[in-house]
């Protein structure tokens, strides 16, 4: 069983930046695993930020997320980051770390293709 674990949320200005964290645990096959940032906003539903396959390192993003985001992993110690600048207002929400075993689908950065989630760490940026 998967776990994964968010850290880094937290208060910003608009305009400044803040890196999101997830440590993988509990599986030895993470170089197999397309991992993913989500978020969700108050009564929306969950959207997709961006995407990373481990074994390669590709990466996908959001539209919303493009030249402002960056997602990243760290394959010695199981951790992926999202790294956040220019960050707007409409950026507030939870923002959650999901897993999926292969690279199938990575690209499409939907939810509905991952099966383990982390409890979400809070993002809020106020202007």
């Amino acid at each position: 069983q998967v776990h994964l674990e968010e850290s880094g949320g937290g208060s910003v200005q608009a305009g400044g930046s803040l890196r999101l964290s997830c440590e993988v645990s509990g599986s030895t096959y993470y170089q197999y695993y397309c991992m993913g940032w989500f978020r969700q906003a108050p009564g929306d539903k969950h959207a997709g930020v961006a995407t990373i396959y481990i074994g390669s390192t590709d990466t996908w993003y959001a539209d919303s997320v493009k030249g402002r985001f960056t997602i990243s992993r760290d394959k010695a110690n199981n951790t992926i980051y999202l790294q956040m600048n220019s960050l707007e207002v409409d950026d507030s929400a939870m923002y959650y770390c999901a897993a999926k075993a292969g690279s199938a689908d990575c690209s499409r950065i939907d939810p509905q293709q991952f099966g383990n989630w982390g409890q979400g760490t809070q993002v809020i940026v106020f202007s």
